[in-house]
């Protein structure tokens, strides 16, 4: 028999609030083996295979087409993807893991409140300091399709392990793109975000993977579960 895999959140409020939000749906998932298992069930669809996984690993298979549903969020689905957004279809917003990706710059730097200012900046930058200028994150391609889109391209990708938000001033890099849920933690370490710096607005979402075997009974199974959760009348899912 084909079954349907669907990716859970391995971890903290995110594996959380994703159960929580399908019990509600009333598809309660069941994680047997305790926090350390990797596999999950679904008494209610006992055909449904339910795997546990880090958001990021969600989000790369769900592009690669090996796994055919997942709940992650919009920015690491771009993050992963194209530009064309083709690899990956969001099917369901779940109502948690609200975040905006920004551009954010060291607050002293009270002329450069737009990304031309940037642009200007970085044009300037490698004269004066005999460097480019280096921007800390983890979203290495939305980062450059945003700045290319904004005619951003001196400067350098420093690609980010721990806390982004540190980078400046720790020496690290110039600025920075980041998430950030409400903005204290960039104030905090006296960052601002430019006027026009809001790259995404990303949540947490039920995708579904269109690069994956869609087999008529993979199809089939869809629509079942979707009808048990209740978020698509009866009989109309496509894939």
């Amino acid at each position: 028999m084909t079954h349907l895999t669907l990716g859970i959140p391995s971890k903290g409020r995110l594996e959380e609030e994703t159960r929580a939000a399908f019990a509600q749906a009333g598809l309660v998932i069941e994680r047997n083996g305790g926090a350390r298992s990797y596999f999950g069930t679904a008494p209610a669809l006992p055909d449904l295979i339910v795997r546990f996984m880090p958001a990021g690993e969600i989000a790369r298979e769900l592009i690669r087409g090996t796994l055919e549903l997942g709940v992650t969020g919009t920015d690491l689905i771009e993050e992963s993807g194209d530009e064309t957004g083709a690899q990956a279809a969001p099917l369901r917003a779940l109502g948690f893991g609200r975040a905006d990706l920004v551009v954010a710059v060291p607050a002293p730097w009270i002329d450069v409140t737009r990304m031309t200012d940037l642009a200007d900046v970085a044009a300037d930058f490698r004269t004066r300091h005999h460097r480019w200028l280096r921007v800390a994150t983890k979203y290495l391609n939305l980062t450059r399709r945003f700045f290319s889109r904004h005619g951003m391209v001196e400067y350098r990708l420093v690609e980010s392990t721990g806390a982004t938000e540190a980078a400046p001033a720790s020496g690290a890099a110039d600025l920075i793109v980041d998430i950030t849920s409400s903005g204290s933690t960039l104030t905090a370490n006296a960052l601002r975000v430019l006027e026009d710096g809001l790259i995404l607005r990303s949540e947490a979402q039920l995708f579904l993977s269109r690069r994956a075997d869609w087999n008529p009974e993979r199809q089939t199974q869809l629509k079942l579960l979707l009808e048990t959760v209740g978020w698509i009348p009866p009989g109309s899912a496509e894939v």
